[in-house]
């Protein structure tokens, strides 16, 4: 009986198919893996920039690190990660309300690690890294990757209202600021309207690359966003107790600090509008801009070197913070993904009530 013919790559006929195959998936790994040493260099190369122009801004003030009080300063960036956890589960919510089925942990974990990628110019990177990291049954990446810009831009628009309304109340002497904070306000509302999202979405022709964009889209209705604003305003409401926490690690800035209710407003103001003007930029953290907002709401009360001081601790406790988390958070993965881009499966009405539009 003549032996069977061997099978040849159509590429290389000198190749059996049998080694061609393994050669493929061999040089896949090895582009994935060149792809993740770039994002991790580009990540550390934005947070050692980050902390390297902070600190040098605290030392062109002549202040000593040595005065501070490093409990407050942990704890600065404890209420900060406290604080950016329900925005992590709003955008779970709005991945199952889009019929995804993502697992928690890994949700979280995304999330937290994604964090890293604001410090790298572009802050594309912040969705790279969410929507590869993120685990769960049938993931499509096109609706994870929209519920990132819809969970951001929920963010925008709370912290921006939140500012809005505080300086309007408090510091409406502020008038460039308070305009800022309107002007942001209105624009991220108005886009994070479900039918103006919807619509922005399907205008992009996300639907080339998923066909089931408009029926995952259905579940982003107006209970879902309302659960995000309840979510986001508890979230500022910690990031803002965090400068709080900044402002009481500093000795110089005791005596304008008679209350945590008193300069409450002052503090959820600038930490909002300040993030919110650092987010809608593309440099990368946001750097210079933060900064700016916060001297500006802050300096007439607490003096210009406090300014400057509180705004670069307020980035490197918060920036550590995110390190530390994001280590925790890697060393410990999460189960092995199941991402399908191509799956159709969809959960149906009875099992996510949230999939009917308002």
């Amino acid at each position: 009986m003549p032996p069977s013919p061997k099978l040849t790559s159509p590429e290389n006929p000198d190749i059996p198919e049998s080694q061609e195959v393994p050669r493929a998936k061999l040089w896949k790994k090895r582009v994935m893996l060149l792809v993740q040493l770039i994002v991790v260099a580009l990540v550390v190369w934005g947070i050692w920039h980050n902390v390297d122009k902070a600190i040098d801004q605290v030392q062109q003030q002549n202040f000593s690190f040595q005065k501070l009080r490093w409990p407050w300063i942990f704890a600065a960036g404890l209420l900060y990660l406290l604080g950016s956890f329900p925005m992590s589960l709003f955008w779970i919510r709005l991945m199952r309300a889009m019929h995804q089925k993502p697992t928690t942990y890994s949700a979280i974990r995304a999330f937290f690690i994604g964090h890293l990628g604001k410090y790298v110019p572009g802050k594309a990177l912040v969705v790279v890294l969410r929507t590869s990291l993120v685990q769960g049954e049938n993931l499509k990446r096109s609706v994870v990757a929209t519920a990132v810009f819809a969970e951001t831009l929920t963010m925008v628009s709370v912290g921006a209202v939140y500012a809005a309304i505080l300086i309007s109340l408090w510091f409406s002497d502020r008038q460039l600021l308070l305009w800022l904070a309107i002007g942001i306000a209105l624009a991220a509302s108005f886009v994070t309207l479900p039918p103006v999202f919807r619509t922005i979405v399907l205008t992009l022709k996300v639907s080339k690359i998923n066909p089931e964009i408009e029926r995952n889209l259905a579940g982003l209705n107006y209970p879902v966003m309302a659960w995000g604003w309840g979510a986001n305003l508890f979230g500022w409401t910690l990031l803002g107790s965090s400068l709080f926490a900044v402002m009481a690690s500093i000795p110089d800035a005791d005596s304008h600090l008679p209350s945590f209710m008193q300069m409450f407003p002052l503090l959820a103001a600038t930490v909002c509008l300040a993030m919110v003007a650092g987010f809608i930029t593309p440099i990368p953290g946001g750097m210079g801009i933060r900064e700016f907002v916060i001297m500006e709401m802050m300096a007439p009360v607490f003096g210009p070197v406090v300014a400057v001081v509180s705004a670069v601790l307020l980035r490197i406790s918060w920036l550590l913070a995110e390190l530390a988390l994001a280590i925790i958070l890697y060393g410990i993965p999460a189960s092995a993904p199941t991402t399908d881009n191509t799956s159709s499966e969809i959960a149906s009405s009875e099992e996510d009530p949230a999939q009917n539009p308002a």
